[in-house]
Order: structure tokens, then sequence, then C-alpha cells
């Protein structure tokens, strides 16, 4: 049997998904499973026990039409018998209709329902636990293939030794030589999940100081800016990464770490399926559909009247986040180090 994925679009519902695609590995043990999707995201399934095979779709995974039916007839060639759409999108159920996946399943929204065969029906608001893992998970059980819901409690990727190896060459080569936290001060999503810069390199520098911590900030290239900031406001140094890993290595870097601080965002999610303590800050989105999925985890969040917004940008005062305070931040940091004592590897 062959079975091909259409991959989320976004780095934190990538993680989101995985119980999902173990789920669907239990399922299916012999299948041979491919995931499709866009470049950065595929590359962070790479080595995983659920996929057997990455297919990076390119300008298609943008849904740019020409490279649409380029790769729609690549994928065609390989005659696949089942094919799961993850993502919301018109354009993945169009892709997965254009592949010719002989059952197509997928949520019946977004105006896609004649592309699939087995249109599943959105589950309404309380009918499923809030957190988005099992927005996933529900789709496997409502097409027939779970009985009921598993409780989750971590999304988990796996690192592999040669990739922990060069991950922990590449940041000792950086300067970081000692117990690192990673600090991922930005969000894909906009600027309104992100606590003030000036904010994080303060915390930053009493955990530097306080702790003896190496600070490693990671971030997009389209986040250098935030990340040269924090830099040049810190009396430490920090190894400042942002914008020189691609979403590939993060899993690897991350796991390098001690203990990851951050948005909600995609490295936050990341750092908590590889096994990191994670002290995240929320303002503008809802801790009950997005927490990282790990028992290892504190929450900084100041519920005011207008969030959850899940605005990309705050048209107001942003006192969802400036209502939190530094030493609140470096408190719950400070605890997370504190309960978890490692043995000097990192």
């Amino acid at each position: 049997m062959k079975i091909l994925v259409r991959a989320t679009n976004w780095v934190g519902d990538a993680v989101m998904s995985i119980p999902a695609l173990e789920a669907l590995r239990a399922r299916w043990p012999e299948a041979e499973i491919a995931i499709a999707g866009r470049d950065q995201i595929v590359g962070l399934y790479r080595g995983q026990p659920f996929a057997d095979r990455l297919i990076e779709l390119g300008a298609a995974g943008r849904g740019a039409p020409v490279a649409t039916e380029r790769a729609a007839a690549e994928l065609r060639r390989e005659r696949f018998d089942l094919g799961i759409v993850l993502p919301n999108s018109f354009a993945s159920a169009w892709l997965m209709w254009r592949a010719e996946a002989r059952r197509r399943v997928g949520y019946a929204r977004e105006g896609r329902r004649w592309l699939l065969t087995n249109p599943i029906p959105v589950p309404r608001r309380g009918a499923i636990p809030p957190h988005e893992c099992y927005y996933y998970l529900e789709l496997l059980r409502r097409a027939g293939w779970l009985g009921e819901l598993p409780t989750v409690e971590r999304a988990r990727l796996q690192v592999d030794p040669e990739a922990a190896a060069g991950a922990d060459e590449k940041l000792r080569a950086a300067g970081a030589t000692g117990q690192r936290i990673a600090l991922a001060p930005g969000a894909s999503y906009g600027a309104a999940k992100c606590w003030p810069a000036e904010r994080y390199a303060a915390v930053a520098d009493r955990l530097a100081g306080e702790l003896g911590a190496v600070i490693v900030l990671f971030g997009t290239p389209a986040e250098r800016e935030i990340g040269e900031r924090i830099a040049g406001a810190m009396r430490s140094r920090p190894v400042n990464l942002v914008g020189r890993t691609s979403v590939a290595e993060l899993p690897a870097l991350l796991a390098a770490c001690r203990l990851f601080l951050g948005n909600d965002s995609g490295a936050m999610h990341v750092a908590a399926a590889v096994g990191l303590p994670v002290a995240a800050i929320f303002g503008s989105t809802d801790p009950e559909g997005t927490a990282p999925l790990t028992p290892q985890r504190m929450i900084a969040r100041h519920p005011v009247s207008c969030s959850p917004c899940f605005l990309r940008y705050c048209p107001v005062d942003h006192r969802c986040m400036t209502r939190i305070g530094v030493d609140e931040v470096y408190q719950l940091t400070r605890q997370l180090w504190g309960e978890n004592r490692l043995d000097g590897k990192r």
C-alpha cells in the first residue's frame, strides 16, 4: 500500500501533526508512507520512523500553478492508494486531486469537498480537546482508522547521533562551549506573537550572569534584525545564529541545548519535540490550542480582554505582551533550569 500525506505548511503545525503521523504508521506498519510538502517542512521529518520518503514540492508547495501541475504529474506516476490532506487549504486538496490518489481524505472546508473522495466534516467547537494535535488525529478517527482519540502528552522528533554530533560541533565552533539556553525571539506568523526584544535581552543577561549559561539566539533570515537588536543590547555576548540555520538543522541544534525560551513559534514546538524543557511566552495566541507538547513546560501569559486575537500585528498597544515582566520570565526560566539538572553534556 502506498500512502501520500500532504504535510502542513507551518513548522509548529508540522510538529503538532506528529501524533497523527505516528498513528498512521501504527495503523499501516508495512505501508510505504511518503510525506510531501514545502521544502523546509519535509526537511524537519528527515529520519523519522513514520516517513519512508520525503517529497519536496518546491514552488508547488506555495501553490504556483505551473509547478503544481508538474508536481502532480510526477505524483500521478506513483499511483498512490491513499492521499491524506492535512492542511486546510484548497491548493493542497487540488494537488492531491491532480495526483489522482485513489482515495483522498481531508476536512471538507475551503470549498474543496468535491476534490476529496472522503470529505470529513470539520469537528464542532468542543467536540474534541482544544489542542491542535487533536484536530489532525480526529481526521484519522473520522476516516475510520482510530478507535478513540489518544491522550497526547508530547510529540517526538528523533535526532540521530551523527546529526547530534554535527550540531554540537557547530555550536562549539560558534563559541557556545558551556551549557546552552536556546532563545528564539521571533515568530514567522507575525509580530503580535513576539515579546519585546529589549526584555529578552534583559532576561538573557540575567540567565548568562547568574546561571553561567551560554545564550544561543535562533531564528529565520527574516528575524535577523531582532536577533541583532537583542545581541546589541546585551552586556554579555550571546551566540547569534539567527538566519544562519535551516529548519532541517533545528532539531539537532536545539537538542544540544539545555533549555528553550521563546514565543509561541515553530522553534518552540521543535524544542519541545526533541525533549527540551520549554519556557514559552504567549500573548495573541491561546496555549490551550498550541501549547508545546511536553510536560516540561512553563508558560508566561497575562490574559487581557482582546486576547487571544490571533492577529499577525497588534492594532493597539500590545498589552498582552507588555504586561509580562522581565522578572516573571526570568523566574520561570530559572525554575525550569533548576528542575532539569543535566550531566554537563550540554
